[in-house]
């Protein structure tokens, strides 16, 4: 059993719960109308009991769904991310466009999936138990509320259709905001350069305002849909009601076509109220349908890369031939290149010529809009990048992120090669020391030294670092450019830099 159905059978079982509840309070209060001693105490334990059943079906239900959730959001991430990364050239999307896919149209997804895909099974099956159940204690009662049912889902499929235009509209506005957003911030200084900043503020407000604007469209179509849902379960409560009081009275209009007594009226009456709790369910879980739906048709339209690289001949070499990297606006290459298992490569250029960029192609994080990049799979790849991912636990935890089974000598001699040791000496902890994401007490040379130590510790056949040197005094960059020329005889080593004495050293240099 799957958990999205387990999740929906979680969510069904819960009328099990009120059934059993309902016949506690019918069987209750006909006993305090007789006197049966007996009856009420039967009567109360079932109360307990059915409250019991709620309980654990809904708190089930919960868990499963997260679980469900966490499944598809790790599923579609997989999928997802690389072709986020690996799409370059025009078709890239814009970098606040690329992280509202990658993260809120896949939350969308996951809070679908956890949220409304269980509760979507249990309004199928849920009222078909109570209608069972109902029947049981009276067939005109359960007519009654099967009988509402039929044009409270028409008005619901014709409002469900409306709300679903509303919300791709909706993804789409927040989309273009979040991407115009982004896109202007990093761009500030050349805004204010021009005196650009009236109308870049007055765009930010036209696509404010456009999300406003379908999302209050998004808010009317789920108070429709929550305006027919409430009439029909009033409806239906109410001609319950009236059935059950004329038929206890004796006043029907026509001939009584059953006999019904207190205990079945009473058992009636409080599981009525239950046949519309499922779509109740439904209805608050609605927009989260909303959104996957929405996310889903935007995260279709996400290109494929137009090439990806593939890896290079079993000899462990790297290949670049012809090799282009484009971005709106930008162009780098093409490049040739020929490295083998061994050796070190520098590609050196100004600031902002694509160092970084050509080095996450080579990665295999960018996929070459012209030529071919032939390199090794991500697992034979360690990256030390500008500035490091930190992890808030502690140094050697971080340290050991691209190898969790270094044994200490590994990630020791790592320390010393790049020159941590002193640090650590001065820290009572040593590798155990705290930090956080920020690397707070860190400075920016000790940072980047960090993640040159935790490639170190990887041991992987290729060593990518993006400017080792930047932020180290002179004796400290000095010991860097001796470590990459000594790792450079063993693995094939590619550095961004503008270090002229680690360009001096390189065995090939690619100037952008």
């Amino acid at each position: 059993m799957s958990i999205p159905k387990a999740a929906g059978l979680a969510w069904t079982s819960d009328i099990i719960g009120a059934g059993v509840f309902a016949w506690g309070v019918a069987t209750a209060l006909d006993a305090t109308f007789t006197g049966n001693l007996r009856a009420i105490e039967a009567g109360a334990a079932l109360l307990i009991l059915g409250g019991m059943l709620r309980f654990a079906s809904q708190y089930g239900a919960q868990v499963l769904g997260f679980e469900e959730g966490r499944d598809v959001a790790q599923t579609r991430r997989a999928a997802l991310y690389p072709r986020l990364l690996g799409i370059a050239g025009p078709a890239a999307p814009a970098l606040g466009a690329t992280a509202t896919l990658g993260i809120d149209h896949v939350a969308a997804e996951q809070a679908r999936a956890a949220r409304f895909d269980p509760v979507r099974k249990s309004a199928t099956l849920a009222p078909i138990l109570v209608v069972i159940l109902v029947a049981f204690a009276s067939r005109i009662a359960a007519l009654i509320l099967f009988a509402t049912l039929v044009p409270f889902v028409i008005g619901m499929i014709l409002a469900g259709g409306a709300a679903r235009h509303a919300a791709d509209r909706q993804m789409a506005a927040i989309t273009a905001l979040s991407a115009l957003y982004v896109d202007r911030i990093r761009h500030l200084p050349i805004i204010r350069h021009f005196g650009a900043e009236d109308r870049i503020a007055r765009q930010a407000g036209d696509a404010a305002h456009d999300v406003a604007e379908r999302t209050i469209a998004v808010l009317r179509a789920a108070f429709l849909s929550s305006a027919v849902l409430e009439f029909f379960a009033a409806l239906s409560v109410a001609l319950v009601a009236v059935y059950c009081g004329f038929s206890l009275l004796g006043l029907l209009p026509f001939p009584a076509p059953e006999v019904l007594g207190f205990r079945a009226a009473f058992f009636v009456l409080v599981l009525a109220p239950e046949f519309y709790l499922p779509m109740r369910r439904l209805a608050a879980a609605y927009h989260e349908k909303q959104l996957g739906e929405a996310a889903d048709k935007a995260l279709a339209e996400v290109p494929e890369p137009a090439s990806l690289p593939r890896p290079a001949t079993s000899g462990g070499g790297i290949a670049l031939r012809g090799a282009v990297v484009e971005w709106p606006g930008h162009r780098i290459g093409p490049v040739t290149l020929e490295l083998g298992a061994r050796g070190l490569v520098c590609i050196a250029g100004p600031t902002g010529s694509g160092k970084t960029s050509l080095l996450a192609a080579i990665a295999g994080q960018v996929a070459p809009s012209e030529g071919t990049i032939a390199t090794l799979p991500a697992e034979a790849i360690a990256w030390a990048g500008q500035v490091p991912l930190l992890l808030p636990t502690t140094l050697e935890d971080n340290l050991r992120l691209g190898r969790p089974d270094a044994d200490a000598a590994a990630v020791e001699h790592a320390v010393r090669a790049v020159g941590l040791d002193a640090l650590l000496a001065r820290r009572a902890e040593g590798l155990a020391t705290a930090i956080d994401q920020h690397g707070a007490w860190l400075s920016g040379g000790e940072r980047r030294r960090l993640g040159l130590a935790r490639a170190l510790v990887a041991d992987r056949a290729l060593l990518l670092a993006d400017e080792p040197t930047a932020d180290l005094d002179a004796a400290s960059a000095e010991r860097i450019v001796a470590l990459l020329v000594q790792e450079a005889q063993h693995r094939a080593v590619i550095v961004a830099t503008h270090d002229a004495r680690l360009v001096a050293a390189a065995d090939t240099v690619i100037a952008l």
